[in-house]
């Protein structure tokens, strides 16, 4: 069984905590990983440098819609990064998963 990561961008260490502890309230999700990053971006016409924070969160497939509505509406962006990446892992792990999020 294959499970997905999403890849969002915050702010703040505080606020990757605090939507990853909502999701994994929600059990929509298994886990989050999340790290310091340094961004560069285009927006509003120029370019920008931030730092931000990741956050990596691990669920199922069944779970994407879900789990990218639910950071829509929590995320303060004005356009949040959410990513989609389809991976395997090994089997105790993806079965930890699906458990974790009640599939």
């Amino acid at each position: 069984m294959a499970f997905i990561i999403i890849y969002v961008t915050h702010s703040s260490e505080e606020a990757a905590s605090k939507l990853s502890n909502q999701l994994l309230k929600e059990k929509i999700i298994a886990c989050a990983n999340t790290f310091p990053i340094k961004s560069a971006y285009w927006w509003q016409g120029n370019i920008s440098q931030d730092e931000e924070w990741v956050s990596i969160l691990k669920t199922t497939s069944s779970m994407w819609n879900i789990v990218k509505k639910r950071v829509e509406d929590l995320h303060p962006y004005e356009v949040p990064c959410v990513m989609k990446m389809e991976v395997e892992a090994n089997s105790a792990y993806e079965e930890w998963i699906r458990t974790s999020v009640g599939c």
